[in-house]
This record gives C-alpha cells, sequence and structure tokens, in this order.
C-alpha cells in the first residue's frame, strides 16, 4: 500500500468568491449577512465582503 508522499494544506486550496450585495462586486472576503425568506419561493441571502462589513456594521449570520 502506498503511501501519500506529500498533506493536503487548507493554504493551497483557492478560495470562493461571493458577490458582495453593498459595493455590487466580486469578494474573496464575502459571507452571509441577511437572509430574506419567502413564504411562497426560493429565500435568498445577502453577502458581504470585510470592507463593507465594517463600513456599514454588518454582523455575519454566523455570529448572530
Amino acid at each position: 500500500m502506498a503511501k501519500p508522499t506529500h498533506t493536503a494544506s487548507s493554504t493551497n486550496r483557492p478560495r470562493g468568491y461571493a458577490y458582495c450585495a453593498w459595493h455590487r462586486g466580486l469578494s474573496q472576503s464575502a459571507v452571509l449577512v441577511q437572509i430574506i425568506e419567502q413564504g411562497s419561493g426560493p429565500g435568498a441571502g445577502l453577502y458581504a465582503c470585510a470592507t463593507c462589513r465594517a463600513q456599514h456594521h454588518l454582523t455575519p449570520v454566523t455570529d448572530q
């Protein structure tokens, strides 16, 4: 049985991009800050980047 010669590192893994609803652009630091629920259809989520979260005093959903 062959042993792996290297270990997977999270620093080598590419980060994802999300659309910041406040500055209306893509960002690697965007996280979910608001969930919009609808009774008769799919809801939505709003994401904000680190800069917009600081400027608009937004709290990530995971910290609420």
